[in-house]
Order: C-alpha cells, then sequence, then structure tokens
C-alpha cells in the first residue's frame, strides 16, 4: 500500500534531514510532503531531495503554516507517518518577551493543530510524533506549576499556555514561576499534548500498531540551536539525529514508549 509521510518544519535542519531520511527509507511509491511557511523556501528543499542519489520515494513541497489551525485542518488527509518538528525563532539577544507569541504560536499551538488534525486522520499502524526535547520533562518546572500539565485534557493543556502567555505579557509570569526561558516550558506543553492525545487513543491504537509519542533528537547541530550553547562538542548533525528519530518511526511499536517522551529508543520518565 502506498505510504504518505508529512514532515512540518522540513525546509532546514533536522526536518529537512528526517525528509531525506524518509526519502531514502520509503518505497517508490510512497510520498513525502516537505512542509514549511515559505513557499521558495520549501519549493527549494524538496528539489534538493529529490534529486539526492539516496532518495527513492516521490518527495514533494507544499506550503503549509503550523501556526494556522484552520489551514493545518484543511491540509490534513490520511497519513501514515507524521512528524511535527516546526518551531518558531527564538533570538538570545532580545528579550523573550517579544517573543513569545511568535515562538508559542509555532511550537505550542502548531502541535496542537497537528494532533488535533493529523490525529483523526491516522492511517492505522501509523506514527504520530512530536519533536520535543528532554526539557520537556515535568520536574523542570516548578512543582506548583506541575498539575496544570500533568494528566489533563489536551483544551487544558492549551489553557495552560494561554494563561502562561497571558502572564508573560502582562509581566507578572516570574512571580507565578515560570521559568525565564521560555522553551522550558514550551517543551512541557509539548509532551503534555502528546500524553493527552495518546490517553484517548492508546487501546485502540496499540491494538493495530500505532504510535503517538514524543520524540527527543538530543543536541543536534542547527542555525536554531547555535546561538543557545557554547560547546557543540557533542552536538550531532542533522542527519545523524534523524536517523535517531527515523529509527524509532520504523521499529515495532513497543508498549512502552506509548504517549511517552523518547530519546535514543529509551523512555525519559515524565515525573523525573
Amino acid at each position: 500500500m502506498t505510504r504518505t509521510a508529512v514532515v512540518t518544519g522540513a525546509n532546514q535542519g533536522l526536518g529537512f534531514a528526517l525528509v531525506r531520511g524518509l526519502a531514502a527509507r520509503l518505497a517508490p511509491e510512497d510520498l513525502v510532503l516537505l512542509t514549511g511557511r515559505d513557499a521558495g523556501r520549501v519549493a527549494a528543499a524538496a528539489a534538493r531531495v529529490a534529486a539526492d542519489p539516496a532518495t527513492r520515494s516521490r518527495v514533494e513541497g507544499r506550503v503549509l503554516d503550523v501556526s494556522d489551525a484552520s489551514a493545518v485542518a484543511r491540509f490534513a488527509e490520511p497519513a501514515d507517518i507524521v512528524l511535527s518538528n516546526a518551531i518558531g525563532p527564538l533570538d538570545p539577544d532580545r528579550p523573550q518577551a517579544e517573543q513569545a507569541d511568535v515562538f508559542l504560536d509555532v511550537a505550542n499551538s502548531g502541535t496542537h493543530a497537528v494532533l488535533r488534525s493529523f490525529g483523526p486522520v491516522l492511517r492505522p499502524g501509523g506514527r504520530l510524533l512530536v519533536v520535543a526535547s528532554s526539557l520537556g520533562t515535568l520536574g523542570h518546572l516548578p512543582e506548583p506549576l506541575r498539575p496544570r500539565f500533568d494528566g489533563v485534557s489536551l483544551d487544558d493543556v492549551e489553557k495552560a499556555v494561554e494563561n502562561w502567555r497571558a502572564a508573560i505579557h502582562d509581566g507578572t509570569a516570574a512571580a507565578a514561576g515560570w521559568p525565564d526561558w521560555i522553551n522550558v516550558p514550551s517543551k512541557v506543553a509539548q509532551v503534555a499534548a502528546v500524553r493527552a492525545v495518546a490517553a484517548e487513543r492508546r487501546d485502540g491504537d496499540l491494538a493495530n500498531g500505532t504510535l503517538v509519542a514524543a520524540v527527543c533528537p538530543g543536541l543536534v547541530d542547527t542555525r536554531a540551536s547555535r546561538p543557545w550553547f557554547s560547546d557543540f562538542s557533542q552536538a550531532q548533525p542533522p542527519d545523524e539525529a534523524a536517523r535517531k528519530v527515523l529509527d524509532l518511526v520504523f521499529a515495532d511499536v513497543d508498549p512502552a514508549t506509548y504517549g511517552e517522551l523518547v530519546r535514543f529508543g529509551r523512555v525519559l520518565p515524565w515525573r523525573s
């Protein structure tokens, strides 16, 4: 059967490497959709993958802004592999409060939109993975904030993110205990969103070999990560990080990984 894969935020960095890896592993009749917000970059990236000698499957570029939930809903069609990878820009030289809206619109609202729209059309035996981070475990938040993300619904996660956004704008986030680096609560919220969706689907998905999970690729040497870390001696090139993510995509489903945050094939405990 022909398979369809979708990767968001895929015109550069890890997303581009994920498309390359999928195109090399899938069959000639399969289709990989490389998506991003900029039509020119998307077209150029798709052409690069299509011209790669290692590419076996069909590759097509599609414009998709995941921060637009209605656009994601219109775009979503039955798929076998969905990798939610898009992330908003974050500049360490600017106040984070100034960047919160763009960042959260992509990283969190975008994650919610992908889960809501692609979850119902994911084919049996499919894979729906959200690229997150080891920062996404609950213990990275102060204890009073943890109940907002633990054992809650996707609606509750969305509400918690919007309340946090409002606190950033009205200057009360620090007093409420929110970490200064917005990437931390954002990643916790991403993993919480995956857990919320997975909790509702678990029995049916495991019965037909479907996997919904969050995945941590480890430190990846990309343009987005470079400004934030001084030591890249242990960082992976995007192709290597993508290979580890795709190993999970193409492996048989281990029930222990379902709905969890997985790094290099191992579950990172949610409440660590």
